[in-house]
């Protein structure tokens, strides 16, 4: 589905930036 792959890529990048900061 597109909305869950949009969703997912959201999180990673969530958390991407948590992990940076």
């Amino acid at each position: 589905m597109f909305y869950m792959d949009v969703l997912f890529s959201l999180i990673c990048m969530l958390l991407l930036i948590i992990c940076v900061l």
